[in-house]
């Protein structure tokens, strides 16, 4: 008991402070006090439900997922039609009433045209994701499957929440929640968010970016009244772009889209000094933008974002590198709208709309009203369980307070160290880690004083009273820890943070009442040698 080697009171004090003053700054920035910004910056961010912020639900529509997936169908059937050797004719492609028709010029060619199909709408998975049928002896049809279209929305949300998560992390915020619900909704809560706007606009826009050739054909009276030849398909120019309120026919199929984007970021043009926005393709990307590029060199191109042109610029010269610049048009950019849109297109383009059908803005005052009360039930109590336990163990209670708090300085410092998130549910579990740390305090003075009654030497009834008490204690929070993590691991949102606070405080409040403690104990026992000890 007595023997404790200075290399483990020097571990057990490195970590405490270590800890302890990582909490500092947490402790710091709830005051009038600055911290010094040239000394580390560790904090515990707080929640939602604490420090207000923003609240978006997002929702999705299926059928625009359904109508994406035929689009794609139409053209991987003409590449598999082209890219058969021998090629295979087939007549004009239909996608009317959500399935997908077109016949085989030859018949001879419907066997060959089967085999090409069968791949494609097979898919990679163990869901048939498309049915295939021959009516008319030359005519195929293609029908989405249910089980298919769902999967598709299924994996559209997944990426969605992903695209989301990124699009929030790039804006620097701390500790957002993201998660599904449902099939098709996404919710989005974002602690400290000043400017919800922002947010909206930033989750609001697809960021779908393409490049499609204009289509010199089709008659100018006929875009105006919004009549595509076949083959092409209208877009309206962006507002601020060089015609507001024009219209222009492009070539449907042929373009590049930015599904090869590997990287955006702001940028300023050295001439202008206007805010535009740098892109830069993979090399898959870049070889096809330098094809594209290096055939129509001369002809128009336009850049459509989110079924907007924004601009429509020429191809002077071939385009090689992967490397491209996006100006605001005619009226050019703000900063910010670059910036945003930078940020959209780093974080990819959202593979499906989504709708904000429910929004909430949460003050502050509510949160400040909940950590003042909280904060005072900690002082309270606290002052309420030092007072009880100094009275009831003397000098032991003298140091069950020390270690409780250093408890407190410790769970402060690991959270602000892993900068978790403190949310309401989290103070609650702040408070039960540090009732579980003096129930600890307690289960150890007790067995002391039992052993002490027994007849035991003030030395072995320390030793047994700490060696058999720290079981209990131990058993006690592996359950705790395993009802934890467990919560940590299928909860989310305010339960995950629970389960945080819950998980290092058990942690910290074994470390304080049972080997720091033991160490002061020990150290006194040493130095004093008493013959008895008031319990």
């Amino acid at each position: 008991m007595l023997e404790f080697p200075l290399w483990r009171k020097l571990l057990l004090w490195g970590v405490t402070l270590f800890f302890a003053l990582a909490a500092l700054p947490t402790i710091f920035g709830q005051g009038h006090i600055r911290w010094p910004d040239a000394l580390p910056n560790p904090t515990v961010n707080l929640g939602l439900d604490l420090a207000g912020g923003s609240h978006i639900l997002l929702e999705a529509d299926p059928s625009q997922v359904a109508a994406t997936r035929l689009e794609n169908m139409e053209e991987s059937v003409r590449n598999a039609m082209r890219n058969a050797d021998p090629r295979i004719n087939i007549g004009d492609v239909s996608t009317r009433g959500g399935r997908l028709s077109f016949m085989v010029q030859d018949v001879s060619d419907v066997d060959r045209a089967r085999e090409e199909l069968l791949p494609i709408i097979n898919g990679t998975g163990t869901v048939r994701e498309w049915d295939l049928e021959v009516v008319d002896q030359t005519r195929f049809v293609l029908t989405q499957t249910a089980q298919g279209a769902d999967q598709a929305v299924s994996s559209a949300m997944e990426s969605a929440t992903e695209v989301v998560r990124k699009r929030i992390d790039l804006l620097g915020t701390r500790e957002p929640t993201i998660i599904r619900q449902g099939d098709d909704r996404i919710v989005v809560q974002v602690p400290g968010l000043e400017d919800p706007e922002a947010l909206k606009e930033l989750l609001g826009q697809t960021a779908q970016l393409e490049f499609k050739l204009v289509d010199y054909e089709a008659l100018p009276t006929e875009v105006q009244a919004g009549i595509a030849p076949p083959g092409s398909e209208i877009f309206p120019f962006a507002e601020g772009s060089e015609q507001p309120g024009g219209q222009i026919a492009v070539r449907r199929l042929g373009g590049i889209s930015g599904e090869n984007l590997i990287g955006a970021d702001l940028g300023f043009d050295p001439e202008t000094n206007e805010a535009v926005v740098n892109i830069e393709f993979d090399g898959e990307g870049g070889r096809r933008f330098a094809k594209l590029s290096s055939e129509n060199i001369g002809r128009q191109f336009a850049i459509i974002l989110d079924d907007q042109v924004i601009s429509a610029p020429v191809f002077e010269s071939a385009i090689i590198g992967g490397s491209a610049r996006i100006s605001g048009g005619q009226n050019g950019f703000s900063t910010e709208e670059a910036s945003n849109l930078a940020i959209q297109l780093e974080s990819g383009s959202l593979p499906v709309d989504l709708a904000i059908v429910e929004e909430r803005t949460v003050g502050p005052d509510l949160g400040a009203d909940s950590i003042r009360k909280g904060m005072l039930a900690i002082l309270i109590g606290s002052v309420a369980v030092i007072a009880l336990m100094i009275a009831s163990y003397g000098r032991f209670g003298v140091y069950a307070t020390a270690a409780l708090v250093f408890n407190v300085a410790m769970i402060l410092g690991i959270m602000a160290i892993m900068n978790s998130t403190l949310t309401l549910p989290g103070l609650a579990g702040f408070v039960l880690t540090i009732g579980a740390a003096v129930d600890a305090n307690v289960l150890i003075n007790e067995r002391i004083r039992e052993e002490r009654k027994r007849g035991r030497r003030v030395i072995a009834a320390v030793e047994t009273g700490y060696k058999e008490a720290s079981r209990a204690i131990y058993d006690a929070n592996i359950t705790n820890f395993i009802a934890g993590a467990l919560l940590l691991g299928f909860g989310s949102g305010p339960v995950r943070g629970f389960a945080i606070v819950l998980i290092v405080g058990l942690a910290t409040s074994v470390f304080t009442a049972v080997f720091l403690t033991r160490m002061w104990v020990a150290g006194w026992l040493r130095k004093a040698r008493p013959t008895d000890i008031v319990l």
